[in-house]
């Protein structure tokens, strides 16, 4: 396993990132693809014995116990300073108004829930799931500035949003000594290259580390375009992302197999190797409810394409229009 920099911190993470969404109670949350607590251990265990350091995962996901479970794997396998866990916040938590959002009230709150669920006494990078229109960004930054001076969380990062929004709250954060982003977790894969064209110049240009979500697609990029799985059967975000360039993201697939067979690799290497590829991204989250996914994960670290590869890969690309923002 290789280590870098998140960013320009200090902070040494994993090359991957395990994506903690895959486990959950399965009848919470509305994310019935879940693996329950049983079934989620031993592939945690795997990612650690990977040399995977890196943890991401949300106050949102399975109702929290995604939290629950991740946290309660990790006391068990690791020691915390061996490993670095990340959460998020802004989805509802409740019925009432301020149980949602990005509010001074709503952050205090859920990070205590968050830290509470995972078992631990702070997060290493607290993020914002989504951009909220109805908080100011100013009253935002300041309590997440407040939370990491609490030592509740040592880093901050921010999650899918215009690349407008983000330089705003990276300006707004210098402007009043508050604490930066130091991260941005974003959709980027072969079928939805959007964030090439504004995100992922601006997280160059201010050294913010990049850590991909779906950079699989979410399997679409892994087997046959018509196989489906009981994922991309419940899963409605997926559907609203995918649908519409269904005919030309087909294309794109099948070049991945493409290069696959010719290689003699699994197509999850090949989608993820092109992703690895590209200098702006530290650790793309990979979504594992098996250990192979794992080992597909790790072994694309070492698959270099090759510049015709690439072309091939990219060639098919057409316009998207802006999803997962919301």
């Amino acid at each position: 396993m290789k280590y870098v920099n998140l960013g320009r911190t200090g902070l040494k993470v994993s090359r991957l990132a395990l994506g903690c969404m895959s486990y959950g109670v399965p009848e919470r949350g509305g994310h019935p693809w879940t693996l329950d607590e049983e079934r989620s251990r031993p592939v945690i265990r795997h990612a650690l014995e990977s040399g995977i350091n890196f943890f991401d995962t949300s106050n949102s996901y399975s109702d929290g116990t995604s939290e629950e479970i991740t946290g309660r794997a990790l006391r068990d396998f690791a020691r915390r300073e061996e490993v670095v866990i990340a959460t998020k916040a802004y989805f509802p938590q409740g019925k009432g108004p301020n149980q949602r959002g990005l509010s001074r009230k709503a952050l205090m709150a859920e990070i205590d829930n968050s830290l509470r669920r995972l078992g631990t006494d702070y997060v290493d990078l607290y993020q914002i799931h989504r951009w909220d229109y109805d908080t100011p960004i100013e009253e935002t930054l300041e309590a997440l500035h407040d939370i990491v001076k609490a030592g509740k969380a040592r880093y901050i990062g921010a999650s899918s949003m215009y690349a407008w929004q983000f330089a705003k709250a990276l300006y707004t954060a210098d402007l009043n000594g508050w604490t930066r982003f130091t991260s941005m977790q974003n959709q980027l894969n072969l079928i939805n290259r959007e964030e090439e064209r504004e995100m992922l110049p601006l997280c160059a240009a201010e050294g913010v580390g990049v850590i991909p979500w779906s950079p699989l697609a979410r399997g679409r990029l892994t087997r046959d375009w018509d196989v489906a799985s009981k994922r991309s059967d419940t899963d409605q975000i997926a559907k609203e992302m995918y649908t519409a360039t269904e005919a030309a993201d087909r294309v794109v697939a099948e070049r991945v197999k493409r290069v696959a067979e010719a290689r003699g690799i699994p197509r999850a290497q090949v989608a993820l190797a092109w992703v690895l590829h590209n200098p702006v991204v530290t650790a793309p989250l990979i979504g594992a409810t098996k250990n192979t996914h794992i080992d597909d994960a790790v072994a694309a670290l070492k698959v270099k394409l090759t510049p015709d590869e690439v072309a091939l890969l990219e060639s098919a690309y057409i316009p998207h229009a802006v999803a997962g923002f919301n």
